[in-house]
């Protein structure tokens, strides 16, 4: 494919303090990009919508003409770009160009709100900053895509706490390495395509972040055998014939990239490392997804996998032919690649795929924990928090028999809420739920003990004695209510409903 719309120059960082310095003044930053075009229009964009913002941008104000020159693509009149940044030296640096009396983006410039208001910028390929690929495809098969849906749930799943190293798998435009600059002491970002190394490179320092080590490279080859703390990757995981598009395609059969990247993180983890990846997955007749999945989970680790999404072969093949833009091309040319999509499929005796988040953690259990569901239901962002609680409670039940599970203490976890159903007017609900208004927003039936019971624990009393006053109400055998009832204990706690206290820790 051609890469000659792809910048042939990109901008050198040498000066992107000052040019910061300059977009910061006009306030060109996410929150100043809300301000100016509101929500209505500020919402389009994130839907590759530009219509809306050129609208509100009309004006000649310094943050109008920055928006129409690096996030909508338009030209501005030199006179008017002098004032909005130091102009000479932006053109000498390659952030723009002169086209006749005009000036024009050679990059896509899009502001970028780090998770403690820091202001930060994405730096990619030119249309590619906003809703993602927006038909990147004609683009050339070195495009290097901005912010997207799946770069900004991986950052939200990340696990944040303070590590000596992360490594960014697969880096493009660097924003999980501009993210792990604010808690690992060194920074390492990977990619097969070396264009998006030096995107990388803009983004960091045009945000003001310190710089990362950036290394070419397909997967874990370019790291060798070195190890890291955290480890994140949103790769090329689309399932494809061939390998079209680098920032799209693995270039591997079938899922054989996402596991190779699964399979092979383990033996780079430090001990109590985080892996976190975003994933596809295939689901092949006559084989449990679950089962396939869990296959890639290296020794050694606990795991954390969730499917979010299910698509049929076809609309699968639809959704990415669209997002590379073929939907565009020579209807006979798309009707050829969405057949090579359906026979790849038909050749692996795939009926659909799946794409979830998968998050490894190095705990050398001799019994590793390695959980797999479906949940397609909207989630609190973000989740890292969520994450390490997760990998706590399964070290905490693989430490308990249902003996000492009893005699521990339990407390309801915040924003926990009880819902009865039933039929209006009837005396005692059919059943109840819990359900949870934060992180993963779970929601589990349970039944009158276990309502009694998540009820009443509030870190006072051990679980054992409020079975034993549960049975005393309900005028059963204690012995018999302490024998069945710890399953239902373990999955309020695996689910993240309890929270183990010290005793006396309650409310």
């Amino acid at each position: 494919m051609s890469t000659t719309s792809l910048a042939t120059r990109l901008p050198v960082p040498d000066r992107a303090d000052r040019l910061r310095a300059a977009l910061l003044a006009a306030g060109f930053t996410a929150d100043g990009l809300l301000d100016l075009l509101g929500a209505t229009a500020y919402a389009a964009l994130a839907r590759s919508e530009t219509v809306p913002a050129l609208r509100a941008t009309r004006g000649d104000g310094v943050l109008d003409l920055l928006v129409r020159l690096f996030l909508l693509q338009r030209p501005v009149p030199c006179g008017l770009a002098g004032a909005a940044l130091p102009l000479d030296e932006a053109l000498a640096d390659g952030w723009v160009t002169r086209d006749g009396d005009d000036v024009r983006a050679t990059v896509d410039v899009r502001p970028y709100g780090g998770p403690d208001g820091e202001d930060w910028y994405i730096v990619s390929d030119l249309g590619c900053a906003v809703g993602g690929a927006g038909g990147a495809g004609g683009r050339g098969e070195g495009v290097v895509l901005g912010v997207g849906g799946a770069s900004t749930t991986l950052a939200g799943l990340t696990v944040r706490t303070p590590v000596a190293s992360a490594l960014d798998v697969g880096t493009g435009s660097g924003i999980q390495a501009l993210h792990a600059t604010r808690h690992a002491t060194r920074v390492t970002a990977t990619d097969l395509n070396p264009r998006a190394l030096e995107f990388t490179r803009l983004t960091l320092a045009l945000s003001g972040a310190p710089e990362a080590e950036l290394r070419a490279g397909s997967l874990f080859e370019p790291v060798g055998s070195e190890t890291y703390d955290l480890i994140v990757s949103n790769p090329p995981f689309v399932i494809s014939p061939g390998a079209r598009l680098t920032y799209r395609d693995g270039g591997m059969g079938g899922d054989d990239l996402c596991r190779t990247l699964v399979q092979q993180a383990g033996e780079r983890l430090n001990d109590g490392g985080h892996a976190q990846f975003l994933a596809n997955w295939q689901h092949v007749e006559g084989e449990d997804w679950k089962d396939r999945v869990r296959s890639w989970v290296p020794r050694g680790c606990d795991a954390w996998i969730i499917q979010r999404e299910v698509q049929d072969v076809t609309q699968y093949a639809e959704l990415w032919l669209r997002d590379a833009g073929d939907h565009r091309a020579d209807p006979e040319e798309y009707g050829a690649r969405y057949e090579a999509w359906l026979d790849e499929f038909e050749a692996r005796r795939t009926t659909a795929v799946g794409f979830g988040w998968i998050t490894l953690r190095k705990s050398g259990a001799a019994e590793p924990s390695v959980v797999a569901e479906e949940w397609p239901h909207p989630v609190e962002q973000p989740l890292g928090e969520t994450v390490l609680a997760h990998f706590a409670r399964q070290d905490y039940l693989r430490e308990r028999d249902d003996a000492a599970l009893l005699a521990d203490h339990f407390a309801l976890a915040p924003e926990v809420t009880q819902e009865q159903v039933g039929l209006p007017g009837a005396e005692d609900p059919e059943h109840v739920i819990l359900r949870q208004n934060r992180g993963m927003r779970r929601a589990t039936k349970v039944d009158t003990v276990g309502a009694g019971f998540a009820g009443v624990c509030d870190g006072t009393l051990s679980a054992g004695r409020i079975l034993d006053a549960i049975a005393q109400l309900m005028g059963e055998d204690p012995v018999v209510l302490r024998d069945r009832t710890p399953r239902a204990i373990r999955l309020l706690v695996e689910e993240g409903f309890l929270e183990p206290v010290r005793p006396g820790a309650g409310g």
